[in-house]
Formats: C-alpha cells, sequence, structure tokens
C-alpha cells in the first residue's frame, strides 16, 4: 500500500488549503501574519503529514497493537503541535526575542485558532486514511 502515504500528503495539502482559503476569507487575516500565508503552510503541512506517515509506518512494523498505539501516538503529536500556536499568543506584539527567528505581525486568537484548525485537518486526514487503508483484509 505504498500509495497511501502521497495520498494522504496530497489530500492535507488540499483540505488545508481549503480551509485555509475559507479562513482568509472569512477572518480576513493581517497580511503580515505569514503562517496563513500561501507559500508558508504548504510546506508545513506536507512535513507534518509526511512525518505522520513515517511514524505510522514504524509503528505498523514494531507496535503488536499498531492502529491504536499510533492512534495515542498521533493525538499526542497533534496537542505537541499545538505549542508553537500557543507560543505565538504569549508574544501579541509579534516582537522576536533577542537573537530568535523573524518578527510575525497580525498574531490574534482567531488568527492562532485558524492555525490550529489546520492541524486538525491534517491530522484528521492522516490518522483517517492511514489507519483505514492500510487494514489487513
Amino acid at each position: 500500500m505504498w500509495w497511501v502515504g502521497p495520498l494522504a500528503i496530497a489530500s492535507a495539502v488540499i483540505a488545508n488549503g481549503i480551509v485555509r482559503a475559507i479562513a482568509l476569507a472569512v477572518l480576513n487575516p493581517d497580511p503580515s501574519f505569514a503562517p496563513l500565508q500561501s507559500p508558508t503552510f504548504l510546506p508545513f503541512t506536507i512535513i507534518g503529514v509526511l512525518g505522520a506517515v513515517i511514524v505510522f509506518a514504524l509503528v505498523a512494523r514494531f507496535a503488536r497493537n499498531p492502529i491504536r498505539t499510533y492512534h495515542i501516538v498521533a493525538f499526542a503529536a497533534l496537542l505537541i503541535s499545538f505549542v508553537p500556536d500557543l507560543l505565538l499568543l504569549l508574544n501579541p506584539a509579534g516582537a522576536p526575542p533577542p537573537g530568535g527567528p523573524p518578527a510575525v505581525g497580525g498574531i490574534t486568537v482567531v488568527n492562532v485558532a485558524a492555525l490550529m484548525i489546520l492541524h486538525v485537518v491534517a491530522y484528521a486526514i492522516s490518522v483517517g486514511l492511514l489507519t483505514t487503508l492500510t487494514r489487513e483484509k
């Protein structure tokens, strides 16, 4: 089932593109809020789902109950993926810490929530496709 990984990646990218477009239309975020801008969300979605595929392959290879184990690992990863988004709220001015990454402007609770929704969409697609389409019959 080599095709499930690429399908999960492509599906998550398309779904996150749609969710991002809706968020941009509804929220009208500040253009300086780079995480919701087009080139930014794509690589993060691809890398995140590729990571999910690799972890799924490892769990499937080594766990006694791979589907259940993967559900637990994936949910933990989802919660951890929220940390950088939530940390943005601690610095709403977007000023970088000394020696830190460049500033991010337009930080609001709504914009950060939109980012977190993108994480949930990628999680749901990854877990759903990987655990459903790879089951032995």
